[in-house]
């Protein structure tokens, strides 16, 4: 009897591969589950459906706030490819296990977007690789030391299944700063010997947060203003000027081994959050080339929002204001105002978008089955991005090894979260959050 229960169970098994297999070769659409439904996950979405280069998509989508997930809805059901959202009433969650439910959606092969806070990121992207699901997720992945080195692990055991994996770095996909990097790596200005990057702005995001109304639970309100909680997002740092810091070692074709910085907490008035509002970092690579960073969210005061490369030969722009366009161009000298020593400039306008590159990038290698996958390059991003970030709000120099095995866990057990469940950041006896104290605190970033 069990060996005719076996045989039958082999049968079935190979009539289930062969029908999967049919199915396949008949039905290339592409379905994506959407998790994390806020402006970024609103925009991932949209360029994800305006890839054209076969059927896809979005059949699910979840969050932790209603409110949020119908927004996005709407949204998407009032753009142009409306036509390709299909996603039904139940396949809507709005649950901290929601990520669970919307990839149970998806066929092996199919896309996650993760787009939540990147406190989050490690245990989506564990079960999306255990459900044999592509991945696109949002930028940074990691905050923390811990993280790090799980994201590390989970991205070999991603490689290893063959999976597709975008990182919301979206500038590596900006065709001007490509063709920018083929001309340095082509010594245009010689070797690179200084980096300068800015984004410095009046208040950004939600990283000014003052302090929680009543009718909202902690840990809901911490999550509504994530950019103001180091355990959510890494702060300001971290979710804002990891773009610039990642073009720059792009250009540099390294990653700096070790950082020191300043920071500091000016005209808070009412603001509880844990960041600083300025911030200024020296990293220093290995063959002991700088890169100068300066962060500050303060009004009133000078805006930039570009980085600069400078070599022996002369000198570059990477990105001029904002993410795009980057407007890069070469110069001879090292005067970046004088347009009679421009050598190259990218044409323009631009005409790619790296925000819908990315997506057509990664579409592209899962169709075609090429090999793609940016997850350890996101995760050394993240871990350069929280060094720089360590330094300030310890006052100590770090390396980059000390960041990466850092044992400070800012959320440990988050993957058990609920709505019932205390913040991991809790508050002082003071009604107020534990804030850095360079000098004070320095083998972690809050205590």
């Amino acid at each position: 009897m069990k060996s005719s229960t076996a045989t039958a169970a082999t049968v079935g098994a190979l009539a289930t591969n062969l029908s999967r297999s049919v199915h396949a070769a008949e039905d290339n659409t592409i379905r994506v589950a959407l998790i994390g439904c806020g402006g970024r996950g609103s925009g991932a979405a949209t360029n994800a459906l305006a890839v054209d280069n076969g059927p896809i998509e979005l059949v699910a989508m979840a969050d932790v706030f209603p409110e949020k997930l119908s927004g996005c809805y709407d949204s998407l059901m009032s753009g142009k490819n409306k036509d390709k959202v299909k996603v039904p009433e139940d396949q809507k969650f709005v649950d901290f296990d929601g990520y669970k439910k919307a990839m149970d959606c998806l066929r092996p092969g199919d896309v996650a977007i993760m787009a939540t806070p990147p406190a989050f990121r490690w245990v989506h992207f564990e079960y999306a690789i255990s459900k044999g699901l592509n991945v696109f997720m949002e930028k940074p992945v990691t905050v923390d030391g811990p993280s790090s080195v799980k994201m590390f692990e989970l991205g070999k055991k991603s490689v290893e299944k063959n999976l597709k994996v975008g990182i919301g770095l979206m500038c590596r996909h900006c065709d001007a700063r490509r063709e920018l990097f083929r001309r340095i790596k082509d010594g245009q200005i010689g070797e690179v010997q200084t980096l300068r990057a800015y984004r410095m702005a009046g208040p950004t995001g939600s990283a000014a947060v003052t302090k929680k109304p009543d009718g909202m639970s902690e840990l809901m309100y911490q999550i509504k203003n994530f950019h103001g909680f180091l355990w959510l997002s890494g702060g300001a740092v971290s979710d804002f000027l990891i773009h610039n810091i990642d073009e720059c070692c792009w250009m540099k074709d390294d990653w700096p081994v070790r950082a020191q910085a300043c920071g500091g907490r000016h005209y808070r008035n009412e603001c509880v959050d844990q960041n600083f509002d300025n911030y200024s970092v020296e990293y220093t690579f290995q063959d002991g080339t700088k890169l100068f960073l300066n962060g500050r969210t303060i009004p009133g005061c000078k805006n930039e929002f570009a980085s600069y490369a400078h070599g022996t030969k002369g000198s570059a722009v990477i990105s001029t204001a904002s993410h795009w366009p980057s407007k890069a161009r070469i110069y001879s000298g090292q005067n970046l105002t004088k347009r009679s020593e421009i050598v190259w400039e990218y044409p323009q306008p631009e005409q790619a978008n790296p925000y819908q590159r990315e997506w057509e990038h990664l579409i592209a290698a899962i169709r075609d089955n090429e090999p793609y996958n940016e997850v350890e390059r996101g995760v050394k991003a993240s871990v350069v991005t929280s060094m720089g970030r360590m330094a300030a709000h310890t006052g100590q120099e770090i390396t980059y090894d000390e960041m990466l095995n850092c044992k400070h866990q800012f959320a440990p057990g988050i993957e058990n979260l609920t709505f019932k469940s205390p913040a991991p950041l809790q508050l002082l006896p003071n009604g107020l959050y534990p804030v850095p104290q360079p000098g004070i605190v320095k083998d972690r970033e809050y205590a």
